[in-house]
């Protein structure tokens, strides 16, 4: 049985620090199809279109029938736990540092055999078990097994915990306090167990009717962070940057324009300087530390979240200078990810459509309120996610990208 995780007691510095590995990365690109899966919290894997076995690993046509016609759909996740083994000694860098380490031969429901990480309270061999894709530190997907019932303490298993972001004992930064979602997600976290929140407010002078509410949050501090600002950004990062395990960016400039307006160019290098250069202030001040501590053991960092409009993936004529920011920092946050990978640090994007606000008022419903927002960012990063779509809008708008992006483009001033 599990036991529960206890709080991690203060590093002794004179101890030995980790240094950042990544379990073995080679995949094929076809096998890239597990990870878009795992990326988004579902089980896929390729189904012969001819015969409708599935299969597994990953290949260019279909063992029984021989067909190309192999697309990656979604799979029963559960299985049969044939045999299982206590791994002691490896020649893996990676999983060295981590022996003893579960893994197990499970057949899953659909009939491919799998060799899966294994949660410690799976039992033995015989037992069902419920399989899910996850993205190892590495950034690909992998075969997890865990109970097919809740177990006491589950979510604090060790292995478990090497391929999520949870945020219990763990100190958080987010970036603007003066967001509309910043209570919510305060009270989210306090909630999953955060052991120390941070929260950014540029100019503390100027009041807002939220400081009040999150000074009353045991555990939150208010610190300045200006993020139109590399000096403040700079100065937080040297006083708090080895403390922060999960960052999470809610920097947002909404301004409505027209493309032909006189003063569009202004609005559009405003909401840049508030969002784009901020993420960018952000990844250059917080970046290096968190990644050259991705493997400190319990306290180590381990994700960042970027909070983005959705309709950075399909521009929203009404809001295009919103739009076009969200866009720009997409790609900043892939660029990001590709730096953070190497200390196994995960960059999670949240999509979100409009939220309830009062910048988007003239808005027709469904919105997103902010606890909705705060409760699906939590339990992203409690499942391991890297790409999380909140509220009706943005699933939509991503099931239709799926299906037919040009479509999407027609429709999106209509």
């Amino acid at each position: 049985m599990t036991e529960p995780l206890a709080k991690p007691k203060r590093k002794n510095p004179l101890a030995r620090t980790r240094q950042p590995l990544l379990p073995p990365s080679a995949r094929s690109r076809k096998a890239h199809g597990l990870t878009l899966a795992a990326s988004v919290g579902r089980f896929m894997l390729q189904c012969c279109g001819e015969c409708g076995r599935y299969t597994y690993p990953a290949r260019e046509a279909c063992p029984s029938c021989l067909s190309s016609a192999l697309s990656f759909r979604d799979a029963p996740t559960g299985g049969l736990l044939l045999s299982e083994t206590r791994i002691e000694v490896t020649s893996d860098p990676y999983y060295r540092e981590r022996m003893p380490w579960r893994a197990g031969l499970v057949k899953l429901d659909c009939g491919p055999n799998v060799v899966t990480h294994l949660h410690g309270d799976c039992g033995g061999s015989g037992v069902r078990v419920a399989m899910s894709l996850q993205l190892d530190k590495a950034g690909q997907a992998v075969f997890f097994a865990k109970p097919v019932s809740e177990t006491p303490h589950m979510e604090d298993d060790p292995q478990w915990r090497e391929l999520i972001a949870d945020p219990k004992h763990r100190r958080v930064l987010i970036s603007d306090g003066r967001s509309a979602t910043a209570v919510a997600l305060v009270n989210a976290l306090k909630k999953a167990g955060a052991a120390k929140i941070f929260v950014g407010v540029a100019e503390q002078w100027k009041p807002f009717e939220e400081r009040s509410s999150l000074e009353a949050i045991e555990g939150v501090e208010l610190v300045d962070l200006d993020l139109t600002s590399e000096r403040s950004v700079q100065e937080l990062a040297m006083d708090i940057g080895a403390k922060v395990e999960i960052l999470v960016n809610t920097a947002d400039h909404v301004r409505p324009a027209h493309l032909f307006d006189a003063g569009a160019a202004n609005t559009v290098r405003d909401a840049m300087d508030h969002t784009v250069m901020g993420l960018m202030r952000l990844a250059q001040a917080f970046g290096p530390v968190m990644r050259s501590r991705g493997a400190d053991g319990a306290t180590g960092a381990v994700a960042w979240v970027n909070l983005l409009s959705v309709h950075g993936l399909s521009n929203a004529p009404q809001f295009g200078v919103h739009s076009v920011a969200h866009a720009a920092c997409l790609s900043l946050s892939q660029w990001l990810r590709n730096e953070l990978r190497p200390g196994g640090i995960r960059v999670i994007n949240a999509f979100t459509g409009p939220l309830d606000t009062e910048w988007f008022q003239t808005v027709p419903p469904p919105k997103v309120a902010p606890k909705a927002l705060a409760d699906a960012i939590i339990d992203g990063l409690k499942r391991g996610l890297e790409d999380i779509y909140i509220g009706d809008v943005a699933k939509d708008i991503e099931a239709r990208l799926f299906d037919n992006p040009k479509a999407v483009e027609r429709e999106a001033g209509r």
